[in-house]
């Protein structure tokens, strides 16, 4: 198989995973450098180019919100999931199962 074919459709079929790899990251408040090391460790490693305007986006439509901390050296803007976030984590996530199970019927 080519493998730039196969990049082309590994890289379509992820991007519509960011969100909800994201959004399952935010549960618990994190800062956007910190966000990128954890999704990489995660086998799911996304470019920060793609995830800052990812995280204003979600932010803009109200299922993130961010929070400076300048307590420590160097403040850094934490993001969290809003209760409207959480409920799309869950919609996106069963919506995924869904998904798969079809795929899997179809295999």
């Amino acid at each position: 198989m080519d493998d730039d074919l196969l990049g082309g459709h590994l890289q379509e079929l992820r991007r519509g995973t960011v969100v909800v790899a994201a959004l399952a990251t935010l549960r618990r408040p994190t800062y956007g450098y910190a966000l990128l090391e954890r999704l990489a460790e995660a086998g799911f490693p996304v470019d920060a180019n793609t995830l800052y305007p990812l995280l204003r986006r979600l932010e803009k439509q109200g299922v993130l919100t961010s929070e400076w901390n300048t307590e420590e050296a160097r403040p850094r803007k934490f993001y969290s999931v809003t209760a409207d976030g959480a409920a799309l984590l869950e919609a996106l996530l069963d919506e995924w199962q869904t998904l798969h199970t079809s795929i899997g019927k179809l295999r």
